[in-house]
């Protein structure tokens, strides 16, 4: 194994492993080969914990992927013909032996124009800045005394124009400090941190998030008492007939205890208030369905008019539910309840979070309705490939 490919599992697997920095199969990293002429990047639909000499990774040869950028002609382009362009771009750049022609990240394109070694994290510390109201103002307060300060990217719809803007304010960085940013803070998104070396780049990753931490403060957790399992059981049963009536959804329900944030937020006067907004993010709306839906009590006819309210405005059923006293309840497969569970905690804790910085940031229509469209034409293209 070449040393490019050591470092990028090194720094794949031991941010990977860590549920505070990236969750489910988020985040992304690279690194380039000493002359230039390659990147391995992580694969999608791979979890970075789980990169290993063998798959997660595809090697990309970097002029074309950096042709990608310069290609004024794709910004002219609709979404819809543009975004699978730029993925079938990637594909053709591919250049190594990988069983099973796995994508490159669909942010390949970006990392091509960053130093040698990134990662790409969604820390739940940073979160709290970037889906926060008054996110950058802190986010500058915080680093005021850095040399060179991150650069704050405003919320730009993934893909290709999100490349695209941060090539041009990469740009304008390096022409007033002489260097490109080290950070970047990705208003709604998270953390791009790139270095010369695994190291430096993993010391960067520690030293972020311990400035951001410092502002913060673990929400108290409220002495409950555990809830007895047959009111478990009702509720799972009203979630799974509310579903079956407002959707036609058949899905089996699982409950979380024990979850920290969770029993947190419930004690919480406002929890109803913080959840009423839609996704905080591409992840929470791809994988979580948007926010969790807040219950006072199990209900299943309140729980129907919810649903049927959520669809009538265009957005997705929710596939978690918080019920007060109860706790956490994930409708999805077993696979994917976890995830969904561990998606939701940290949106809560998020929103808590965001609190002290002016309020939660919720993604608005437009954003969704773009993330929305995004994912189905990559899920179709999926299917076409024949790809897991």
């Amino acid at each position: 194994m070449n040393k490019t490919l050591a470092d990028l599992i090194k720094i794949s697997n031991i941010t990977g492993k860590d549920s505070t920095l990236v969750q489910g199969g988020g985040g992304n990293t690279s690194v380039k080969t000493p002359d230039g002429k390659y990147m391995y990047i992580k694969a999608s639909g791979t979890a970075l914990k789980d990169m290993n000499t063998r798959r997660g990774w595809r090697r990309l040869r970097l002029a074309p992927v950096l042709s990608i950028i310069e290609d004024n002609a794709l910004a002219k382009l609709d979404a819809s013909k543009r975004e699978p362009e730029v993925v079938n771009r990637l594909l053709v750049a591919c250049d190594d032996k990988v069983i099973g022609g796995a994508r490159p990240s669909v942010e390949s394109h970006l990392h091509a124009f960053l130093d040698k070694c990134v990662i790409h994290l969604h820390p739940l510390v940073v979160a709290a800045y970037v889906n926060a109201k008054n996110g950058q103002r802190e986010i500058e307060k915080l680093f005021k005394n850095e040399k060179f300060p991150p650069l704050w990217v405003p919320y730009t719809d993934p893909g290709f124009m999100l490349a695209k803007k941060i090539a041009k304010l990469v740009g304008d960085y390096q022409k007033k400090f002489g260097r490109k940013p080290a950070v970047m803070i990705l208003q709604k998104h998270g953390l791009f941190v790139t270095a010369k070396t695994a190291t430096a780049a993993l010391s960067l990753v520690r030293k972020i998030i311990k400035l951001c931490r410092s502002k913060l403060k673990e929400p108290k957790l409220p002495k409950t008492k555990s809830p007895n399992g047959s009111d478990i059981a009702v509720a799972k049963s009203a979630i799974h007939k509310a579903l079956l009536d407002s959707v036609g959804l058949d899905m089996p329900v699982s409950h979380f205890p024990d979850n920290k944030p969770v029993a947190a937020f419930m004690a919480r006067k406002d929890a109803a208030k913080l959840v009423g907004t839609p996704a905080l993010n591409p992840d929470e709306l791809v994988y979580a369905n948007g926010s969790a839906m807040w219950l006072e009590k199990c209900d299943v006819k309140i729980i129907t008019q919810k649903l049927k309210s959520l669809l009538r405005k265009g957005q997705k059923p929710a596939a978690a539910f918080i019920i007060k006293d109860l706790g956490l309840f994930v409708a999805t497969n077993k696979k994917n309840a976890p995830l969904i569970a561990e998606i939701t905690a940290s949106s809560v804790l998020i929103r808590m979070y965001a609190t002290k910085f002016g309020g939660v940031l919720a993604l608005n229509k437009r954003q969704q309705d773009f993330i929305n469209s995004w994912e189905s034409e990559a899920f179709r293209l999926k299917l076409a490939k024949g790809k897991s």
